[in-house]
């Protein structure tokens, strides 16, 4: 099993699951955040917000709930994707994914 697990909650934040000092959150300039309160059960666990609405950004509040956030979060098979069309990496359609471009 890998060392960190990131479930994506139905219409709910992403719940991050790891062993402890196995992962780091940092904000835009690089400074970290503090996740020595968020040990459960001998693992580091949080969630992130998704929704956009938190007041503790990066981490979730349960605002998504309030808000009636709804997201698309099933994932997607590889066979399904060439069936539909989209690159595996990103989903997008080949010519709306900008991973394929040549420079």
């Amino acid at each position: 099993m890998a060392d960190v697990k990131i479930t994506v909650r139905r219409n709910g934040p992403f719940r991050v699951e790891a062993a402890p000092g196995s992962i780091e959150v940092v904000d835009a300039d690089g400074n970290a955040y503090d996740l020595s309160a968020r040990m459960k059960e001998g693992k580091l666990a949080f969630s992130l917000c998704r929704c956009g609405g938190s007041v503790n950004k990066p981490f979730c509040d349960g605002t998504h709930s309030k808000i009636g956030f709804q997201a698309a979060e099933a994932a997607v098979k590889a066979s399904d994707q060439a069936q539909s069309g989209t690159t595996a990496q990103s989903g997008l359609p080949p010519e709306a994914d900008a991973s394929r471009l040549k420079v």
